[in-house]
């Protein structure tokens, strides 16, 4: 391996955090208790050392090097994380400094997030599909040390993408961070890129996390930067603690039924923060259980697994749900093992969520929660008709849901309106975010989700539509500014307007309508001119407009006036009722 010297990083900046008051109410409660990740991961991997932690591939197979199924123990994993910590120092990664983790749902994910964790290093969670603008935008907005990837995962040359923000980073006299290739596949290190060719010695002596916001128990500051849905440009990142979250995390494993019996199934992104706590990843480990990671999401896939590995749980989203549906009806594969299916990310339709138990003859638990915190569920005691209607309740008794109208007046009991949040693991802020923190945040403390519900008279929430100007595609959520400003950026683009088009399977299409120049050429198909155009421009593909129409005027509301967010409503509705 290639050692490669890193200059200083810059330590963590300030960012809001919960209140001293409220701190104290949550410690008094027993909620966050003096334990951070290292030590979370050094307790499991020791308490439960001889069973079986993780079933994944690898493409790092100890004694070929080949792709390869492997089976980790507890103390394979802490062995494998303690090889990945020294990697990390190798290469200059000290306490504190963050790292972007962009890894598929193989073994090295959680052999690099557990090593992160064991040198105090923070993982900021990027996904495999984020190209090089994303990336960018988290390496200059976090400084961070390191970049972890699998060069040709998902058949994407992430080298490339590397090179293409670095070069970028140096131009503006910015110190990008090294690239480590976890694979293997690449077998020659170049400036900034790492080439992870022998497997290193386990680090013996780690090094104790550093304090970041200066709180002064180490388990109350940062442990990783999550990554929000993002409603205005790039993603926001979201500063999550150690306590808070080990906190969701063991709040949610007696919910969710999750012992160490629970052989769950990862197919969703593992980075995701559903698939991490809720109870995910973290909620497994935390109990002594087994995680089977999926390398693709097709129903074929999971179900072969499922039968294999007698998998017990798995958390889907509704359009991932549709297709094991679907599937299942017309092949019948054994399910026997398969107790919970949790789904999340978007809403779910009650005609899709009555058909879990009689097709997959398993208990459906919805999940209804976000990145920045708050998260509900079913639970088992609820009757049929609240399980299928509904997104659950908060994990804590001391979460705080409020529900207003636009002037954040409560509303009338069973009425919809936004929902407000604030809890022991709600953010207060984001990182480095002052005007998304303004208006993304009450005075005195509350999140504005940009959900809009309504509260039953159980406490269960039900989710009725959003009021941010968000697309949630198949539970990706696309910020429609962000792909707007690269729709006017290009020749011949008079404005631009993004909207979320209603779709069955995936919840909602991107679309885009645009208004041109007088000069303009979008050649003979304008859908294929401007997805050319966002690709050169580096944005994921799940972005990238699926419909575009060329307009010689846009509708104007009532008042005469262009309000975006009318503007988009009006759009929706007639791209929906003209969809083809």
């Amino acid at each position: 391996m290639t050692q490669t010297a890193l200059t200083g990083r810059t330590g963590l900046a300030e960012y809001p955090g919960i209140p001293e008051e409220f701190a104290a109410k949550y410690r008094a409660a027993g909620y966050w208790i003096d334990e951070t990740f290292q030590d979370f991961v050094l307790d499991r991997c020791d308490r439960f050392a001889d069973r079986t932690a993780l079933v994944a591939s690898s493409s790092r197979d100890p004694e070929t090097g080949s792709l390869a199924t492997q089976t980790w123990t507890y103390a394979d994993l802490e062995d494998e994380a303690r090889r990945s910590a020294r990697t990390l120092l190798d290469v200059g990664v000290a306490p504190g400094d963050r790292v972007i983790l962009q890894l598929p749902n193989t073994a090295e994910y959680m052999a690099y997030l557990c090593g992160a964790f064991l040198v105090g290093a923070l993982p900021v969670f990027a996904l495999p599909k984020h190209r090089a603008s994303e990336l960018g935008h988290f390496a200059r907005k976090t400084d961070a040390a390191a970049h972890i990837v699998c060069q040709g995962a998902e058949g994407f040359d992430y080298l490339g993408l590397y090179r293409e923000y670095a070069d970028g980073m140096r131009a503006e006299g910015l110190q990008p961070p090294v690239l480590i290739e976890a694979s293997g596949q690449v077998t020659e290190s170049e400036d900034g890129v790492v080439a992870i060719l022998d497997r290193p010695e386990p680090l013996l002596d780690l090094p104790r996390p550093v304090r970041n916001r200066g709180a002064e128990r180490l388990s109350e500051n940062v442990a990783f930067l999550q990554l929000s849905g993002g409603t205005t440009g790039m993603s926001k990142l979201i500063p999550r603690t150690h306590a808070d979250y080990l906190y969701s995390v063991r709040a949610s494993d007696p919910i969710c039924g999750v012992d160490r019996e629970t052989r769950m199934l990862v197919v969703l992104p593992a980075a995701h923060n559903f698939t991490m706590s809720s109870p995910g990843i973290l909620g497994v480990l935390h109990e002594g259980g087994s995680l089977v990671f999926a390398a693709d999401p097709s129903p074929q896939t999971a179900f072969s697994l499922i039968e294999q590995e007698r998998v017990t749980m798995a958390s889907l989203v509704p359009p991932l749900l549709q297709a094991w549906i679907l599937s299942a009806q017309r092949r019948s594969p054994d399910l026997s093992s398969l107790r919970t299916v949790q789904v999340g990310g978007a809403k779910l339709a009650p005609s899709v969520a009555e058909k879990v138990g009689p097709v997959l003859g398993a208990r459906l638990q919805q999940v209804f929660g976000m990145a920045e915190g708050l998260v509900n569920y079913t639970r088992d005691t609820d009757p049929e008709e609240l399980v299928v209607r509904t997104q659950g309740v908060p994990i804590s008794p001391d979460d705080e849901l409020l529900v207003v109208d636009d002037d954040d007046r409560p509303v009338a009991e069973g009425e919809t309106g936004h929902l407000l949040t604030r809890g022991p693991y709600t953010i207060r802020g984001y990182y480095l975010e002052d005007k998304a923190n303004r208006f993304g945040f009450t005075e005195d403390g509350y999140y504005r989700t940009g959900d809009i519900v309504r509260l039953h008279p159980t406490g269960h929430v039900e989710v009725t539509g959003r009021s941010k100007d968000q697309i949630n595609r198949a539970g990706e959520k696309i910020a429609v500014d962000e792909i707007e400003d690269v729709a006017l950026s290009a020749d011949g683009v008079a404005d631009a307007v993004v909207v979320g088009i209603p779709d069955d399977d995936l919840g909602e299409r991107v679309g885009l309508v645009v208004l041109p120049r007088d000069d303009a050429d979008f050649g003979v198909d304008p859908r294929t001119w401007f997805r050319e155009w966002f690709r050169e421009r580096g944005i994921a593909e799940f972005k990238i407009p699926e419909r575009v129409e060329i307009r010689r005027d846009l509708p104007l509301t009532n008042v005469g006036k262009i309000s975006r967010r009318h503007l988009r409503t009006a759009l929706a509705e007639d791209l929906a009722a003209s969809r083809p």
